[in-house]
């Protein structure tokens, strides 16, 4: 089975939090924050990877909450 990562996106005047694939957004929020709030979460409950866009669609940030093979090299958390 593939994995799915969450993506937190802009939606409208405000943010989504969409599963890869699915056509519908698991939530919507008004600012960014409560998204990634939210995003996080999820990923956490299904192991996967969080994956933060900017307002232009560019991606700003992921966080993996999976088995990663390789311990993290990133300093952030």
């Amino acid at each position: 089975m593939a994995k799915k990562d969450y993506h937190v996106v802009p939606q409208g005047e405000g943010w989504a939090v969409k599963r890869e694939g699915a056509d519908r957004a698991s939530s919507l929020h008004e600012t960014q924050r409560d998204a990634i709030q939210d995003g996080k979460r999820l990923a956490q409950t299904k192991k996967t990877e969080l994956v933060i866009h900017r307002p232009n669609g560019q991606i700003r940030d992921s966080d993996s909450y999976g088995n990663d093979p390789v311990p993290p090299k990133d300093t952030k958390h």
